[in-house]
């Protein structure tokens, strides 16, 4: 109960305004899907998915760095790096090894494949949303490992869309899907509490000074 004292208390030295966004949003956010992004090489597109990840109440991010290694670029994420959870990974075969000890199926992106295509996906699964380099695409370690292919139709001359554009599309489908259904895909009551926290210590500058003079209070 100590911990939720402190919480409210933290709580009273945001605006209005921040806890009523806190309160809205939370109970959207989800883990029951995510994305993971394999060494994208322009910066602003990870940073676009991170956005999206945020728009469309997707919990975390993952990103694997086995050659391309960048901060995300504030401005184009536009704050969301505050509200997104990033899992960095060394390598691609770390980031599955992990994500499937979370119990994850691994979905890869390709207009390459016939598998599925966007709007029979099944929602039902935990599901990881890979997509890879701009030029080169996934690579074949992701492509050998994942247990279903997914796609967007498309019916023009152009074969592939931009990365944030077609996370962008991905994301907004399935999430929706998700929300209409009565899949368990909302965070526990843990991990929103735990959201709760993290994201007031990423409001809060002198959030050390404050859990201080609260302590000296108890």
């Amino acid at each position: 109960m100590q911990d939720l004292k402190l919480l409210e208390y933290l709580e009273t030295f945001l605006t209005g305004n921040r806890r009523e966004r806190f309160k809205k949003v939370l109970p959207l956010r989800t883990k029951h899907f995510t994305v993971a992004t394999e060494d994208v090489y322009q910066l602003h597109n990870t940073s676009a998915v991170m956005r999206s990840c945020d728009v469309f109440g997707i919990q975390e991010l993952n990103i694997v760095e086995e050659v391309n290694s960048k901060s995300i670029d504030r401005e184009i994420a536009m704050g969301a790096q505050k509200w997104v959870d990033l899992n960095r990974y060394h390598s691609t075969k770390d980031c599955i090894s992990d994500l499937r000890t979370k119990g994850y199926q691994i979905v890869a992106t390709t207009p390459h494949r016939d598998d599925c295509e966007l709007i029979d996906f099944d929602i039902t699964k935990k599901s990881c949303f890979f997509f890879g380099r701009e030029t080169e695409g996934l690579s074949q370690h992701v492509l050998e490992e994942a247990d279903c292919y997914l796609k967007i139709p498309m019916v023009g001359f152009t074969e592939s869309l931009n990365i944030s554009v077609s996370a962008a599309i991905i994301l907004q489908h399935v999430t929706a899907q998700l929300r209409k259904s009565e899949i368990d895909w909302k965070l526990t009551e843990e991990e929103i509490i735990e959201k709760r926290f993290d994201w007031i210590k990423k409001t809060l500058k002198d959030y050390d000074a404050i859990v201080e003079r609260f302590q000296t209070l108890q």
